[in-house]
């Protein structure tokens, strides 16, 4: 069957979630605002849970795909809202459902990966352990996921932008403060 299907498949089902909870959304509520059959539907996905896994990694992939490089710790925290922030009512109602761990994985790769690249640049010719290197990445990569964890409970009622940036204020030094003292052994 032609890609167009899936994608039309996809479209429906991100209209549908924008409008109510993912708990109430049905196959049958899919196919038949799609215009398709059951049997249509299932040759692409085994169901809601693999559509919703395979639509969230598209969206990790995607954003990934936009930072090459990332320049600070503010670029970073802003990549990883932006995952978040694109698609608002959808996210929610993903994450205030039982496929929150789906998100949650995705999430969490963004966050590594911002913070990776971000670090390789500030790290990169620096002589310090590899457990530093990890030491450091885990923090900084817990306080990405975290503060997008906090976001999300208080259903993203706070201004994330006017956040990172008073974050990132307060942390400003503190990645490269955490370097020198791992040169110092």
């Amino acid at each position: 069957m032609p890609s167009f299907m899936k994608e039309a498949i996809k479209k429906t089902f991100m209209e549908l979630l924008t409008e109510m909870p993912l708990s109430e959304i049905t196959v049958k509520m899919i196919v038949e605002r799609c215009g398709i059959n059951r049997n249509s539907f299932y040759y692409h996905f085994q169901g809601i849970p693999s559509l919703i896994e395979e639509m969230v990694k598209e969206e990790a992939d995607m954003l990934i795909s936009r930072y090459d490089t990332i320049d600070s710790l503010e670029t970073a925290l802003h990549a990883a809202a932006s995952f978040v922030e694109e698609q608002r009512a959808a996210v929610l109602h993903i994450y205030n459902s039982i496929s929150r761990d789906v998100f949650e994985k995705y999430l969490w790769m963004i966050c590594d990966y911002v913070v990776n690249k971000y670090l390789q640049g500030l790290i990169r010719d620096v002589d310090i352990s590899e457990v530093d290197r990890e030491i450091i990445a885990r923090f900084f990569r817990c306080e990405c996921f975290g503060l997008m964890i906090y976001w999300l409970d208080r259903r993203m009622e706070t201004n994330m932008e006017e956040h990172i940036s008073r974050f990132c204020q307060m942390y400003r030094n503190m990645p490269e403060e955490m370097i020198e003292r791992a040169m110092e052994k």
